[in-house]
């Protein structure tokens, strides 16, 4: 399936009042597989707003906002996403947005 017969079905979900986090996180996922990242922030904002402690949607945020340009808005999203992952124990997120975040660091002091 591709992702617009996804971003269709996920969106019809929403329409119907079955919001979750989980749903918010796929729909944000997929319009960034395509490129849309302002409505991908929207969507990952609310997932977060819905469950502020989803490691994978910092992260995914954190990318989103690198990839529309806004790079000290991906990196504050990366630091808050590692605080959040090293609460939970999410190891591997920890490391990823440690990662992400180091070499955002770098290229904004170059």
């Amino acid at each position: 399936m591709d992702s617009q017969s996804v971003i269709s079905n996920l969106e019809n979900l929403l329409s119907q009042g079955r919001e979750s986090a989980l749903l918010r996180f796929s729909l944000g996922s997929e319009y960034l597989k395509l490129g849309i990242t302002w409505v991908a922030v929207i969507h990952l904002k609310r997932a977060l707003e819905l469950d502020p402690n989803y490691s994978a949607a910092w992260k995914l945020l954190g990318m989103a906002f690198a990839e529309a340009g806004i790079l000290h808005g991906a990196l504050d999203t990366y630091r808050r996403g590692v605080e959040v992952a090293q609460r939970r124990g999410d190891q591997q997120a920890v490391k990823e947005m440690t990662v992400f975040a180091r070499r955002l660091e770098k290229k904004l002091s170059s």
